[in-house]
């Protein structure tokens, strides 16, 4: 670089109780380039950022922003020295409305009692949310919002700072491929106005896409750095896991048995005058693509038994099941994975075996009494088979990483002997070497004889994952895609609504 980076960390060291999360770091960031971090979940990436950021302190190392030391003290100190931080994990409160969270902290006020300017802060966010194409109003509530909604108003509130330096930690986890491409395109008009970002994804193909760098992390210190010219999925993998990671993607070529799996003419509350109906096969990934806000997630969820305005026949193997709640759904062997896994799948704050056995608390009670020793063999049964990565069954969820989080999910359905897997964005947040164990346990569900429904923002999930492609739009089901005319444009096509003339029916009539 002829001139200092705008961000030079150097030597950046951090640790907790038994754990070392950083070893003499060091990332330097010019102005105007987008450096992308990349690393498996527990590599110091959110570590790092946090210290930039102003969350934690460093135990050595420092930075220098603009070729000035500065020890950054906290997160409003951050702010001022012109750094913006999307977190993983939206801190949005759900109470409050768009502009409200917008501006959060910082409210403009007004008069000589200082009341906060409700007016300006409308006015100052709208232009934000048509620049990232989020239709909703900004007197919205963030209850009210879908969680892609949600994250990109947390989005809109980082842009909104005109930050110098910009940190987005999985900023699309939640997005689809339209919001995606405005996202990247923002990204790179900020690129040509000088301000530096810091791009955090497991989305490969994104970072492919807009880095000018990608640096790598591995178990908490530099693994390598590659160039602009350098940066390829395989050179990413092989940093970051330190190892080739063959058959990323697993497929089968085994027949399916049609129609054991029947959806006719379901209604949920959403699309109250729509109706979906479709087939899914024995043994069959079934992807189901689509636009934010197309009812793939409230589909799911009448599924389970979570609409109770919810309509329509469904049946499994010839019969008919009549599914009222999530209890009739999971007694005859339908489980959902939600998208949001910390809000709507775990309960963070109890241990690994008290989350997996949850489900399934009447297999071990005798008397009211619950056998404790039995549930520690079956949690620990699915921790050593789903591989999860935690010190031990008691572990709270909430110290285990995005990856390990989803596994525990997984984890207390399949003690039950699934028949059917709705699986809502899979691997949203979760590495690379994670998404290849979660792609290897749906082929083998499925190859068990398992319906798997596979709910996907992520087009390269749902090209290479699916057997078949369901694509909604607007409540409907528009067309069916088998491998063979599985494409990004085809799929997109259906999504908003058009016609493909490969597109198959949804159902055998």
């Amino acid at each position: 670089m002829s001139e200092p980076p705008l961000l030079d960390m150097r030597g950046i060291s951090k640790g907790f109780p038994g754990v070392i999360a950083l070893e003499a770091v060091d990332l330097a960031v010019a102005r105007g380039e987008i450096v992308a971090l990349c690393g498996e979940n527990g590599a110091g990436k959110s570590t790092l950022m946090k210290i930039l950021g102003g969350v934690y302190q460093p135990d050595a190392g420092e930075i220098s922003l603009a070729g000035q030391p500065v020890r950054i003290q906290n997160v409003q100190h951050a702010m001022r020295c012109g750094i913006a931080f999307i977190h993983q994990e939206l801190n949005v409160l759900d109470n409050l409305d768009v502009a409200a969270n917008v501006f959060l902290g910082r409210e403009p006020v007004k008069g000589p009692f200082r009341l906060i300017d409700r007016k300006k802060i409308h006015a100052d966010t709208e232009p934000w949310l048509r620049r990232l194409g989020l239709q909703v109003s900004s007197h919205a509530k963030l209850g009210e919002l879908s969680l892609a909604q949600r994250q990109l108003v947390e989005i809109a509130k980082a842009l909104s700072l005109q930050a110098r330096i910009l940190i987005l930690d999985e900023p699309t986890s939640s997005l689809t491929l339209s919001e995606t491409d405005r996202l990247l395109q923002l990204l790179a008009e900020f690129r040509q106005q000088g301000v530096s970002l810091i791009y955090i994804s497991h989305r490969l193909g994104e970072v492919d896409r807009c880095a000018d760098r990608v640096i790598v992390l591995r178990d908490g210190k530099n693994a390598g750095e590659l160039s602009r010219a350098e940066i390829s999925h395989e050179r990413m993998v092989r940093l970051m896991v330190g190892r080739e990671l063959k058959n990323f993607y697993v497929h089968s070529d085994a027949s399916k048995s049609p129609g054991y799996f029947q959806v006719r003419n379901l209604r949920t509350s959403r699309y109250p005058t729509k109706r979906v109906s479709f087939d899914a096969a024995k043994g069959e990934i079934l992807g189901l693509a689509g636009l934010v806000g197309s009812g793939r997630s409230e589909l799911a969820k009448a599924i389970f038994g979570l609409d109770p305005l919810a309509n329509g026949k469904i049946s499994l193997a010839g019969e008919a099941l009549a599914l009222r709640s999530a209890r009739d759904a999971i007694s005859h062997g339908i489980f959902l994975v939600p998208e949001d896994r910390r809000r709507e799948g775990l309960i963070v704050g109890m241990s690994v075996r008290e989350n997996i056995s949850l489900p399934s608390l009447r297999r071990f009670a005798r008397a009211g009494l619950v056998d404790r020793k039995r549930e520690r063999q079956i949690a620990q049964q699915q921790i050593s088979s789903l591989n999860v990565k935690t010190p031990d069954a008691e572990t709270l969820v909430l110290n285990l990483s995005g990856g390990n989080q989803q596994k525990v999910v997984l984890a207390k359905w399949l003690s039950l002997n699934p028949r059917v897997m709705i699986l809502d964005e899979p691997t949203r947040g979760i590495d690379v070497g994670a998404k290849a164990e979660i792609y290897r346990l749906m082929r083998d569900l499925a190859a068990r004889g398992n319906v798997v429904l596979m709910i996907s923002s992520d087009m390269e999930e749902v090209l290479h994952i699916s057997d078949r492609v369901a694509v909604m739009h607007e409540g409907e089901i528009t067309g069916v895609l088998g491998r063979a005319d599985c494409s990004e444009e085809n799929i997109m096509h259906l999504a908003v609504g058009h016609k493909v003339a490969a597109a198959q029916p949804a159902f055998a009539a």
